[in-house]
């Protein structure tokens, strides 16, 4: 995630990313979701080698579709959009797995309106709660970095020492030769932050890819 600078409207994001020349939006990306896609697809119970062909695959076709999705939230969300592509791709690694093709049956012009009309693996019967978890937490992380670009490194070491890995005050303000009061003053500060950019992040990534 980028900070708020190049934060765009939600309409804009969509366009630009229909650009595939843009590769620094596609880099930007990959790095916001693959982990997220990834998560979901182990969880599903894929191996490592059979997620990281989810991610590849679900992000090629991202980029041979993303022009296809208009800016209408009374159509779906991204969020949507996206969890669809990828209960696809996940269910093709089954599929592969069983019949021990090199390839995946696509469905004419792979076009995403097939989506819905491909019932999901018995085995992921329960994916959209699986990707609900995997987005809460990919967010989270997503919030993190962006914090992390917005204070000094010494203020989110404390921060990460006593609310993440939960040390006792004292131990932060020792170990990191602060007094107890920076060490309180950091949790706050940051933790606001960290709410405010959750709140944009969850508004953005409703609608759009970045």
């Amino acid at each position: 995630m980028k900070n708020s600078g190049l934060i765009a409207t939600r309409r804009s994001l969509v366009e630009r990313l229909a650009n595939w020349e843009d590769q620094r939006r596609w880099q930007e990306f990959f790095d916001t979701y693959w982990k997220l896609i990834y998560s979901a697809a182990r969880q599903s119970g894929l191996t490592d080698s059979e997620a990281q062909e989810v991610v590849q695959e679900t992000v090629i076709t991202v980029a041979k579709n993303i022009d296809k999705l208009k800016y209408d939230p009374a159509i779906g969300s991204f969020k949507g959009w996206l969890l669809q592509i990828t209960r696809w791709r996940i269910a093709d690694q089954f599929r592969k797995r069983e019949s021990g093709n090199a390839k995946s049956p696509r469905s004419p012009d792979d076009r995403l309106t097939a989506t819905i009309e491909r019932v999901p693996d018995s085995r992921i019967a329960d994916f959209d709660a699986v990707w609900e978890a995997s987005w809460k937490e990919n967010l989270f992380e997503a919030a993190i970095a962006r914090v992390k670009k917005k204070i000094e490194p010494k203020q989110f070491q404390i921060f990460d020492c006593y609310v993440r890995k939960e040390w006792p005050a004292q131990k932060v303000a020792e170990r990191l030769r602060v007094n107890v009061g920076q060490v309180y003053l950091a949790r706050h500060r940051v933790s606001a932050l960290l709410k405010k950019e959750i709140r944009a992040l969850e508004k953005i990534e409703s609608h759009a890819p970045l």
